[in-house]
């Protein structure tokens, strides 16, 4: 089985197995006849509207053929969200491509001159620009230094290579002081992976990534196989920084129409809270690490 197709069949499989028959409203017999945890491939057929047959096979990975609405209807069945309902139209569409893909998938090695100057321009606020793997490609001055942490872990190779925020939070000890719930670190970051090789299934250095990640960390294998899918649009954190001490933040995610693959992650402290004095200090001593490094005329 091809992993286009294997990635399918266990999409499916583990979005089944989390609707039971109640949640489906279905008539529930009882379990003990039961020996999926889940619904039964035939329910799942019965609430799209298509033969058992045909689910099967959409279950064993053969999406190539499937039209939207049918995808539609299936989502439904199974209840996914609108990040997972993108998911599975994304492994359609891999399914309909060529075994080989025309070329590797592009990848930025950076930000753009006129996105840096963008986000310089926004000082007051941390900015930084990831890609879908994770790899921070930018950032501007407070940024930086509020991701100190992912930029002096050894699992940055070398001074030149982009951090990586999945490999900080699983490979690096450090992640575990740097954020509050480093089990929802944990969870973004592979959300976050699985929703980006579903978009973009020919990302070698994604394939990559996640090879390293499931040899060295065994929760990360774990939460892999889970085939558990989001993005990360909005929301708030809690960080904890070797210099400033406690940081509550919310955080935006912006899409630059340009560069549509490179995604600003902006973080934002109440007004005239303690969050907000902290960030002050760590702009400040950011300025000052700066203009140390800037060379003099």
């Amino acid at each position: 089985m091809s992993p286009k197709n294997q990635a399918a069949r266990d999409f499916l499989t583990t979005r089944r197995a989390k609707i039971t028959p109640r949640m489906a409203g279905l008539p529930d017999y009882g379990t003990t006849t039961r020996r999926v945890p889940g619904l039964r491939r035939e329910e799942v057929a019965l609430l799209a509207g298509v033969s058992a047959d045909y689910y099967t096979r959409m279950e064993k990975g053969n999406l190539a053929g499937v039209s939207e609405e049918v995808l539609d209807a299936v989502a439904r069945a199974l209840q996914l969200d609108e990040d997972e309902r993108r998911y599975l139209l994304d492994l359609a569409r891999a399914a309909r491509r060529p075994t080989r893909a025309p070329g590797r998938t592009r990848r930025a090695r950076g930000v753009s001159h006129r996105v840096q100057l963008l986000i310089d321009s926004m000082g007051a606020t941390p900015v930084i620009a990831h890609d879908g793997c994770l790899d921070i490609l930018g950032a501007n001055p407070l940024g930086r230094a509020l991701f100190s942490a992912a930029y002096d872990s050894p699992t940055r190779r070398s001074s030149t290579a982009h951090p990586n925020l999945a490999a900080f939070v699983f490979l690096d000890p450090a992640a575990q002081d740097f954020y509050a719930d480093i089990d929802e670190a944990a969870a973004v970051c592979v959300h976050m992976l699985r929703a980006h090789a579903g978009a973009a299934p020919y990302d070698k250095h994604l394939t990559g990534l996640i090879g390293e990640l499931s040899t060295r960390s065994p929760e990360f294998r774990t939460r892999w196989a889970a085939h558990d899918v989001s993005t990360h649009r909005a929301g708030a954190k809690a960080l904890h920084h070797h210099d400033v001490g406690e940081l509550i933040l919310g955080f935006e995610q912006l899409t630059i129409a340009s560069t549509p693959t490179i995604t600003l992650s902006t973080y934002i402290a109440e007004p005239n809270s303690p969050t907000a004095e902290r960030l002050q200090l760590l702009a400040s001593w950011a300025r000052t690490t700066t203009a140390a490094n800037t060379p003099q005329p």
